[in-house]
């Protein structure tokens, strides 16, 4: 069953369930990632339902149980990465590549914006962590390594002592064996999923770590440590992914920390940007914006 008959046959349903059977129907409506990819005691918890519930809920739904129902959705869901353009448009001569390209980066802006705003507790979470950290690490491979290297900027002109980690002349385990539970990990990681830093993320969450993750699916496998999900879309026709998407929530997200972080968030930007008015160093700039 595919997601659109399932939502379909909840909404045909629901005038005719129980009230508490119809809450949870309609929690599956607007929630089924978190249904797909959490345990069935973490979402009985969340609706202050009984586990038996869901179990009766996903076989009047059509299921066999809830195993059933979270296999669909997570099979539905995975399957939901449909890029407006594929590779041989883009190359197709009688399509204009430029304006389908803008077209898609709006909508991976558009996409991530719903998933922060939808999310909003997790950035609000984000900017305590941050704040609360002895340092703050962003570790990042590839193509990941690039909006993991913009975090680690911004974090330095805000005044908060921050680590970069890519791979390089030492791995990412080893890198790790100095973070501590009172730091904090941010993880970027766009597809393909790279197995040291599942490997390097589950080391570091065993020391009781926060970890958040900025990627494009609940499926990625670091997310699995993480006690923070940031989504992002990078649908993107050309070069894999998209870094549209992942860069946007860097921006709002240590956007979020300044303001948080009050007189200490507006004096670290004041002297950021008194730094970039010395002449011995930049051209004159006039009316600079920072």
């Amino acid at each position: 069953m595919d997601i659109t008959r399932l939502e379909d046959k909840i909404r045909g349903k629901l005038s005719f369930f129980p009230a508490k059977t119809r809450r949870v129907a309609e929690y599956i409506l607007g929630n089924s990632p978190e249904i797909a990819f959490h345990s069935i005691s973490e979402t009985a918890e969340k609706l202050s339902v009984s586990r038996a519930q869901l179990v009766r809920v996903a076989r009047m739904l059509g299921f066999d149980g809830y195993a059933d129902l979270k296999k669909t959705l997570k099979k539905n869901l995975l399957n939901q990465v449909i890029p407006s353009s594929s590779e041989d448009a883009a190359f197709n001569q009688n399509s204009d590549t430029a304006l389908n390209l803008c077209r898609i980066e709006h909508a991976n802006i558009e996409e991530t914006y719903r998933n922060i705003a939808l999310n909003y507790d997790s950035v609000r979470n984000f900017c305590i962590s941050a704040r609360k950290s002895e340092s703050i690490y962003c570790m990042g491979w590839g193509i990941s390594s690039m909006p993991a290297e913009w975090l680690y900027t911004r974090f330095a002109e805000l005044g908060l002592k921050s680590v970069l980690m890519r791979r390089g002349s030492l791995s990412l385990m080893e890198q790790a064996r100095g973070i501590g539970e009172k730091d904090m990990l941010i993880i970027c990681e766009l597809p393909s999923y790279v197995i040291e830093i599942t490997e390097a993320a589950e080391h570091i969450a065993s020391r009781g770590t926060k970890i958040a993750v900025i990627t494009d699916s609940p499926a990625a496998p670091v997310c699995e440590y993480a006690s923070m999900n940031f989504y992002v879309s990078d649908n993107s026709p050309m070069f894999g992914s998209s870094l549209i998407g992942s860069m946007f929530a860097v921006h709002v997200l240590t956007s979020a920390l300044a303001r948080d972080m009050g007189s200490e968030g507006r004096r670290a930007l004041k002297e950021q940007k008194e730094s970039l008015n010395d002449e011995r160093i930049y051209h004159p700039s006039y009316d600079l914006r920072y």
